[in-house]
């Protein structure tokens, strides 16, 4: 009985070994079919994102005009950019004063909104829609030609104003107006923002709210030492993403400018000239050199933003 008992023991053992290669070939044939499936996004990765920026890196350090084959010349494109070339400091200039002013602009109307959309009010949903829409439009060029039309001379903005006796100026003709009638478009496209904020004011606790108001704490209180701390996560985010998003903007100078960046260069955009000096004047290597700069600045802000975050960004287990 013992050997039998001790035998029944081995087989338990034996089969429950055997079927070990087995499972792994199980294991190894799901890692090739998740592989597989994986396939077209390294593919992606590889051809569409990695190989350009391998060989935009490389044409930076060219002379190259996309016609001949590009020609070595070192840091010369980057030295030019900072010592020869006044328009790209100027175009440099004119995209930081459009995100200084641009991203907290738009985000101060997107959490105004925001707030007003978080209150009990009936048709909230369609509400929510309505202040969305500009930003799935915003960036389209039917809406950058409508804001060209709206401030143009003799557009919807002058005839207002004339209806007062005001003589108002060509808003986009005019170098001291024109890069602000573009950073009023980027605060009009706070609809992302504003949902972002939202789904963040949702997440604060309506009994922070309840506690202060038996305190006697009134509304701004309330705003100035419970929601904004409670959000500064959202706040934080969306500023990143605001910085990044408005350093990259061309769709909006381009239209509104013809393309130019004019008048007088006033809306000549990072991208925009780096466009006109890739696809315009030839000079790819030049313009290689200009988004590599483009990126250094983007990720240069950004660890800023990351590391000043730690001062006023608070956690749920801070």
């Amino acid at each position: 009985m013992a050997l039998e008992h001790t035998s029944g023991r081995n087989g338990s053992l034996f089969a429950g070994a055997l079927p070990r290669p087995r499972k792994r070939r199980r294991a190894a044939r799901q890692q090739y079919e998740a592989y597989l499936f994986l396939l077209p996004w390294f593919a992606g990765l590889f051809i569409l994102t990695a190989g350009p920026l391998a060989a935009s890196l490389y044409l930076s350090f060219t002379d190259f005009d996309l016609l001949g084959s590009p020609t070595w010349i070192g840091l010369a494109n980057y030295i030019d950019l900072f010592t020869y070339d006044p328009r790209y400091l100027g175009a440099f200039g004119v995209t930081v004063l459009y995100v200084a002013l641009g991203v907290p602009s738009q985000l101060a109307v997107a959490l105004l909104v925001a707030i007003l959309l978080n209150q009990k009010v009936r048709a909230l949903g369609l509400f929510r829609g309505i202040y969305y829409l500009p930003s799935l439009l915003g960036g389209s060029v039917a809406v950058a030609v409508m804001w060209r039309q709206i401030f143009g001379d003799g557009g919807v903005v002058n005839q207002f104003l004339g209806l007062f006796g005001i003589d108002a100026p060509n808003w986009i003709s005019n170098p001291r107006y024109a890069l602000y009638t573009l950073i009023l478009l980027h605060a009009w496209q706070f609809g992302s923002a504003m949902v972002i904020f939202l789904a963040g004011l949702k997440q604060v606790p309506q009994e922070l709210y309840d506690a202060a108001e038996i305190d006697g704490a009134g509304r701004w209180r309330q705003f100035r030492h419970i929601t904004l701390p409670m959000i500064t996560p959202v706040i934080f985010f969306n500023l990143v993403m605001g910085i990044i998003h408005s350093f990259q903007a061309f769709t909006s100078a381009y239209i509104v400018s013809g393309g130019t960046g004019g008048p007088s260069d006033s809306t000549l955009f990072y991208t925009l000239y780096l466009y006109q000096e890739g696809f315009t004047s030839f000079h790819m290597g030049y313009a290689s050199a200009m988004a590599w700069v483009l990126l250094v600045v983007i990720a240069l802000f950004t660890a800023l933003n990351f590391a000043f975050s730690r001062r006023w960004v608070f956690y749920g287990d801070q």
